[in-house]
């Protein structure tokens, strides 16, 4: 499972020109599902975004985690994240969880993140979204659970 996670002021998702989400301070995930992942991949990726210290501190070092800034979490799924890009000049698939399969997993991640105290936001699986950001930093950080 890999997250491409964004530290961010602001993020939002249009799908038709309708805004369907946005957040304000907090994390955009873009989750990557693959053909082995699974529900405890998908719990200890959670409470690693839960817990992951990207926001400043009254230093400015990286020390406060999106539950200690009381921050939004913006979860997006994107199977892109999933390929295999270390031949040719064109990525391949064949690691990604076959559609119907990531989409119960990330719904699964999403009910679990529901139950959390935050605010949280979602896309729309397999939509064609619209996502903007304004990127605080720029922070960004890519995580994979095995």
């Amino acid at each position: 499972m890999i997250a491409l996670l964004q530290r961010v002021n602001w993020a939002h998702i249009h799908i038709d020109g309708q805004k369907t989400a946005q957040i304000g301070r907090g994390l955009l995930v873009l989750l990557g599902i693959e053909r082995d992942d699974d529900s405890s991949k998908a719990d200890r990726l959670l409470q690693k975004l839960l817990h992951y210290r990207v926001f400043p501190d009254e230093e400015g070092r990286m020390n406060r985690s999106l539950r200690d800034i009381q921050g939004e979490l913006l979860l997006v799924s994107q199977f892109t994240l999933a390929a295999t890009t270390d031949k040719g000049t064109r990525p391949g698939f064949s690691s990604a969880m076959a559609p119907e399969q990531a989409e119960a997993l990330y719904d699964y991640m999403v009910g679990q993140a529901a139950k959390e105290p935050i605010v949280l936001a979602t896309g729309s699986f397999g939509a064609d979204m619209k996502v903007a950001l304004e990127n605080d930093g720029p922070v960004t950080f890519s995580l994979r659970v095995s």
